[in-house]
């Protein structure tokens, strides 16, 4: 979602590579993690259950809850590096220079 948001913000709104995947990092943040945090309580019971039978389900709990954890960070640390580093990628191949965030300078008083 946060790359179909970027191509949006680049195609039709002009925004460069960078600013837009930032954009589209902030619109989408909140959710992807209500939609990880739904899929991670659901899955508690089956990690700290108790009764019988939860010797066989609490080993699938932990491991559908550690994975949630690590595939939310991947995607949301991963998804704007991988989806620059194929913007310059593209741009290198084109023969021009990647557009990059400055920040602005203070003037002085």
């Amino acid at each position: 979602m946060m790359i179909d948001f970027a191509l949006v913000a680049e195609r039709e709104h002009g925004k460069s590579t960078t600013e837009a995947i930032f954009e589209a990092c902030q619109l989408r943040f909140r959710p992807i993690l209500m939609t990880t945090m739904a899929a991670l309580f659901g899955a508690l019971p089956l990690a700290f259950g108790t009764g019988t039978g939860s010797e066989l389900r609490r080993p699938l709990g932990i491991t559908i809850v550690g994975g949630l954890i690590v595939s939310q960070m991947l995607t949301l640390y991963t998804t704007p590096v991988v989806y620059l580093a194929f913007d310059r990628l593209r741009l290198r191949f084109k023969g021009r220079q990647p557009v990059t965030l400055r920040p602005e300078t203070a003037e002085a008083s």
